[in-house]
């Protein structure tokens, strides 16, 4: 066992995955650092079973990989690192995403789903994944192919659970709908993007996730390292930094970032803890979110990062940070928030803590 360091947390927190009865730790290892071919961390065999080993000891239980992260080679380094204990741990992947040259090896087929989901059994040393994921939407293939193989996965026992990842509200609400309509096998988890720079997935899907029992694996908590501190107005990110290198998969304001940055130095300063602890610590508190995955290149980002799970932030805290970074309501969601909020009188009846403070939504049409 890997001693704690001082202040580490050493009970970690566990939640439900989606409506399912798995548990998993509320923060995820992530695994897009390990293999060199995706040039997102660069860690080899060592440094992988080091650090899994290190997030294992802490109590993390639930880790995410995905086929296409370094071509395989993520999955591979995962797989050597689990010997022995993998029965122990959740374990999940993504599909969809291109492997190769052959345009039939991407997409969401039945074609593809069955030769990568074999391919990921293999490199991953297992005979079965606990949350098989779809990476994104496939434009090009009936919806109803993919759900169907994906239910013929779960039969088979190869997979125990699906989810999907990247999709829009409407395209998520597609799949379940027919997962419903047919009987199939239905998605138990979205993983998104959610950060507190990309707030995006509040204007429809996380209502979507709510409404449909649906469980959020946030991806990119920390906006590709941007939250965590190190950057501001006078010290932009540089070449050969996390954010350099992931940053163009998260874009965002950078004024509104470097305000958001702010406003967690004042409240980390409150705690004494880092940045990058309170933004996942906020995130963990958002509605929906079954686990927050973090993806460390160094042992030392891991334990602080992990340390989130203890982090308890105040309603004034929160207030600042969702104001610092607050992007406004988009249409159609405010109309509908005041209709069904502000409108309509049996919300305050049958909901009167939403109102305890006052609330943003009142009944704007003026004196009848």
């Amino acid at each position: 066992m890997t001693e704690p360091q001082e202040g580490v947390a050493l009970a970690m927190k566990y939640r439900k995955l989606g409506n399912t009865g798995l548990i998993v730790s509320e923060v995820a290892l992530g695994t897009m650092q390990f293999g060199g071919k995706m040039n997102m961390g660069n860690l080899g065999q060592a440094d992988t079973t080091r650090m899994v080993k290190v997030a294992l000891d802490r109590g993390i239980n639930f880790i995410d990989t995905a086929d296409v992260y370094s071509l395989g080679e993520s999955e591979t380094l995962v797989g050597n690192a689990l010997k022995g204990v993998r029965q122990e741990i959740v374990l999940a992947t993504k599909f969809r995403l291109p492997m190769g040259g052959n345009f039939n090896r991407s997409g969401a087929t039945r074609v593809n789903i069955l030769r990568e989901v074999e391919g990921s059994l293999q490199r991953l040393q297992t005979d079965y994944i606990d949350l098989y994921q779809v990476h994104g939407w496939d434009s090009n293939t009936p919806i109803e192919e993919t759900l169907r193989t994906l239910n013929d996965l779960v039969r088979q026992g190869k997979v125990r659970y699906i989810g999907l990842s990247n999709l829009m509200s409407w395209q998520a609400a597609t799949a379940v709908m027919e997962q419903e309509r047919l009987g199939l096998e239905k998605y138990v988890t979205a993983q998104m993007y959610y950060s507190l720079v990309g707030r995006g997935l509040e204007y429809e899907f996380q209502s979507f996730a709510e409404y449909h029992n649906i469980g959020i694996l946030v991806w990119s908590p920390l906006a590709g390292g941007f939250l965590t501190g190190k950057y501001n107005r006078d010290n932009p990110p540089t070449a050969g930094t996390r954010f350099a290198e992931a940053g163009a998969f998260v874009p965002f304001d950078k004024e509104l970032g470097y305000r958001v940055v702010e406003a967690l130095k004042d409240v980390a300063a409150r705690h004494d803890a880092s940045p990058a602890r309170v933004a996942l610590s906020w995130v963990l508190g958002r509605p929906a979110v079954s686990s927050v995955i973090i993806a460390a290149r160094k042992i030392e980002q891991l334990e602080d990062n992990i340390r989130a799970v203890d982090l308890r932030l105040s309603d004034d805290e929160i207030k600042l940070l969702d104001a610092a970074s607050d992007p406004g309501v988009p249409y159609p969601k405010w109309m509908v928030l005041q209709l069904d909020t502000a409108e309509d009188p049996r919300s305050k009846i049958l909901y009167p803590e939403r109102y305890a403070s006052g609330g943003p939504w009142r009944d704007l049409r003026g004196p009848r």
